[in-house]
């Protein structure tokens, strides 16, 4: 009797300090305002994913405080994330959209960084991004291996876009004879550059084939040669990854460095210093409004799919980056010629 007398006052304790803890949380962001600062301009997928969850993960919350999104621009997102690291409030009412290659540069170490990205508090990300380098049904190449052996011209953006990246790694270190030519504004425009010839093809994630280009991938307009991701989708288990093409375990860790950045997807963190029971409370809060059906439901009229990174296991992404061995990153510098 005195035993179960004395558990049952532990648990009655246990529930009474949890009902506490959830008390104090509501308590706190009862009458609150909520800011998620977004680094990517108005339109694109980051801004569609960071209003998205704006508008559902409030009522999840404890209090269900008031949420607003704000694009904060400037410095390919060192801008916001400098902001939510050294400005911004560290109690849980500051989170971000933050750029997924965020871990990827502070191992270059960009000068731009003012923030040690394993010291954010990383919530979850709506879905990953598996990109592939992809080829026009009239260019001769139909898999990797010709890649190796045949001339293929692709287009990219900027030299430091993973447009450009992932095809230069692809050259140097897996002998392929990719013709890059970059300078293009974005994807559409390389679209338009396949089509009129142009080019040959080019790097696109598989979302986006899927949501943008559905009757090229039913027609066969387009196809994929080769992945860049940590693992494969469900849907796409044919073209192989490029970190099991890899020929050495450094190569694996350069490519698989590049792969971090596209898992992450358009990932959402609090600062550093929230209180525990706070973190705790707003990935419970997303992990509910992943499930909630109205969030569904618009996210399937937006075309985004759901495959999330959730809590510990983006944590895990960004230290798994930033600790890639300094010998590594000098490598691949030297190699993108950075």
């Amino acid at each position: 009797m005195i035993r179960t007398f004395c558990c049952t006052a532990v648990a009655s304790l246990l529930l009474t300090a949890g009902s506490a803890t959830a008390d104090a949380v509501s308590d706190f962001y009862t009458g609150k305002t909520v800011r998620i600062v977004n680094w990517a301009a108005a339109g694109g997928e980051y801004d569609v994913h960071g209003r998205l969850v704006s508008r559902y993960i409030g009522k999840h919350i404890p209090g269900q405080p008031n949420v607003v999104h704000q694009t904060m621009t400037g410095g390919g997102g060192m801008t916001a994330a400098n902001f939510l690291y050294n400005v911004a409030p560290r109690d849980g009412t500051a989170l971000g959209i933050m750029v997924g290659t965020i871990a990827l540069f502070q191992a270059f170490g960009d000068k731009a960084i003012k923030f040690d990205a394993a010291q954010f508090n990383w919530i979850g990300t709506i879905a990953s991004t598996k990109e592939n380098i992809a080829a026009w049904h009239t260019a001769p190449v139909k898999k990797f291996e010709d890649l190796l052996t045949m001339e293929f011209t692709t287009g990219a953006s900027g030299r430091s876009s993973p447009s450009f990246m992932v095809p230069t790694l692809v050259n140097k270190l897996l002998g392929g004879k990719i013709n890059i030519v970059p300078g293009y504004p974005g994807g559409s425009q390389i679209n338009l550059a396949m089509e009129r010839g142009e080019v040959q093809g080019r790097y696109n994630t598989w979302s986006s084939w899927k949501t943008t280009k559905p009757d090229w991938l039913r027609d066969g307009k387009v196809v994929i040669l080769v992945q860049q991701a940590l693992s494969k989708p469900a849907d796409l288990q044919g073209p192989p990854l490029l970190i099991d093409l890899a020929k050495t375990e450094d190569d694996k860790r350069i490519f698989e460095l590049m792969a971090i950045g596209s898992e992450m997807g358009r990932p959402l963190a609090a600062t550093p210093g929230v209180p525990p029971e706070r973190l705790a409370a707003l990935i419970a809060a997303y992990r509910a409004m992943l499930k909630d059906p109205e969030f569904m439901a618009e996210a399937k009229r937006l075309d985004i799919e759901l495959d999330p990174i959730v809590g510990e296991e983006m944590q895990k992404l960004v230290v798994r980056a930033i600790s890639t061995p300094p010998h590594v990153v000098e490598r691949m510098k030297k190699l993108l010629d950075m």
